[in-house]
């Protein structure tokens, strides 16, 4: 056994015992393990003048020959060697028995992440020469790619040594991607900015400082009207369908609670609705249910109440309704109506809104030279309760709705600028003269409605979906920003 295999202390003991042997070599000191003794060579000069003493207790000549050497035994019990030599060679084979078996567990683990990036590369080569329009499969593949990308961090954390293949691989998921972002970038703008409306419209409200009486009418009325918030371009992704309107249901179903709907068209005749499950998939363009009219929407002023859709028809001169539950259509006429529009856009004869008591019918009529009427609608029967004319000439206002029995009438001021100018209490009867000035997003707009359910103000315009947060008065209170 050499040197570097014998325990130090126990090697430089037996040294300094025999530094006082003159002519000893002390590099050429061997131990043997098995027979617990130490073999060392000597010069002439110290061969022919000492003898040693062998195992037995006999002792050598001295003087004779021109090497000797000399058996130091060393007591059993200073420092079990042999044991010690087992268990390396036992150290050195478990080692390597781990070794393997950790090459079984990660190598794997190597080629499954870079066989999963060579299939999403795949995929996302697929996903770039088609035409989809944000494709959601796009969507699921950036998951799978920051899971392949974890997956490879992780092992980089587990891996103490070298880490030059795992960054390479890293690399290699990387860069395609980055790649592909930098191929794709109308994609791409397009997915950060569905993320950043998303987030805008959950925080709104904690930036918004309104007083919000959700489902209650305690309060006095609106006072202030927020910019308008944009979320993005209509279902079809065309400017040219800038006739519709978007919105809630203003008394949804159980469980659709988040829904939204949208009908647009790029003429006053709409053929058909869609219905999204919530915000997010609006925003995706990825409805439950498009359901096609049997008699068109015009007019663009409907809105969808207890999972019914109520709108004006171009197949005459009328309103409908349409339950989706049961799909089934129900007419009506409604006596003394005329062909009046408000001032922004034709053929918007019939303007249905809804609110905190039920659902409305705001119309004109040429036996009163162009007033506005309301009328009150039984949501079961579909017949007209009550009409309450107004003071205000439909013409010269731009769109009207109803918040808690009390109508609210707009008109554009200018180029950039909406009022609401007039109210009227459906209930006392009182009317009266205000001013709330809002901001308009675009020229004109053919939709204005309000939903009690999150009492904002959905507006349709040029094709864009737009809503605004209303400030309601607490009798003293006054509107802050």
């Amino acid at each position: 056994m050499d040197l570097k295999q014998t325990p130090d202390l126990e090697l430089d003991a037996l040294k300094s015992k025999m530094l006082f042997l003159p002519g000893v070599d002390m590099s050429s000191l061997k131990l043997d393990p098995n027979k617990r003794s130490a073999h060392f060579g000597s010069s002439d000069s110290f061969s022919q003048r000492v003898g040693f003493q062998r195992e037995d207790g006999s002792r050598t000549a001295a003087g004779n020959g021109h090497q000797c050497s000399c058996d130091a035994f060393l007591p059993g019990s200073t420092f079990p060697t042999a044991d010690l030599v087992m268990v390396e060679q036992k150290a050195v084979e478990i080692s390597h028995s781990l070794d393997l078996e950790m090459g079984k567990v990660k190598y794997p683990c190597i080629l499954e992440a870079f066989s999963s990036y060579q299939d999403i590369k795949k995929t996302m080569c697929v996903l770039v020469i088609s035409d989809g329009e944000l494709p959601t499969e796009l969507e699921e593949v950036k998951v799978e790619i920051k899971l392949v990308e974890a997956l490879i961090n992780e092992l980089l954390l587990s891996m103490k040594s070298s880490t030059a293949v795992f960054d390479s691989l890293h690399q290699q998921v990387r860069h395609p991607l980055e790649e592909t972002y930098d191929k794709n970038r109308v994609l791409a703008a397009r997915r950060d900015y569905i993320e950043v409306a998303l987030h805008c419209n959950s925080l709104l409200v904690q930036w918004i400082p309104l007083t919000f009486f959700s489902g209650s009418c305690e309060h006095g009325g609106i006072i202030k009207v927020s910019k308008p918030i944009v979320s993005q371009l209509n279902a079809q992704l065309s400017s040219s369908y800038i006739y519709g309107g978007w919105g809630k249901d203003s008394k949804p179903l159980a469980g659709r609670e988040s829904m939204y709907w949208f009908a647009g068209s790029s003429s006053t005749s709409v053929s058909g609705i869609k219905l999204y499950s919530d915000y997010k998939n609006l925003i995706l363009r990825k409805y439950f249910l498009d359901q096609w009219l049997n008699y068109y929407a015009s007019g663009n002023n409907y809105v969808v109440r207890d999972n019914t859709m109520y709108y004006e028809t171009s197949s005459f001169f009328g309103v409908v309704k349409l339950n989706f539950t049961s799909m089934i259509y129900e007419t009506k006429v409604i006596p003394g109506a005329g062909p009046i529009s408000y001032s922004l856009y034709p053929n918007q004869y019939f303007d249905f809104a809804a609110d905190e008591s039920g659902l409305w019918l705001i119309y004109a009529t040429e036996e009163s030279k162009g007033m506005l009427f309301v009328a009150k609608i039984n949501e079961e029967s579909f017949e007209v309760e009550e009409q309450i004319q107004t003071s205000v000439y439909k013409p010269s206002a731009s769109n009207a709705f109803v918040v808690c029995g009390v109508l609210y009438v707009v008109r554009t001021v200018d180029i950039t600028t909406e009022e609401i100018f007039y109210t009227f209490d459906l209930k006392t009867k009182q009317e009266s003269y205000i001013s709330i000035p809002f901001e308009r997003f675009l020229d004109k707009y053919s939709s204005l409605d309000y939903n009690p359910t999150d009492q904002k103000l959905y507006m349709y315009s040029e094709g864009y979906y737009v809503n605004y947060q209303v400030w309601f008065g607490n009798n003293t209170a006054e509107a802050t920003v």
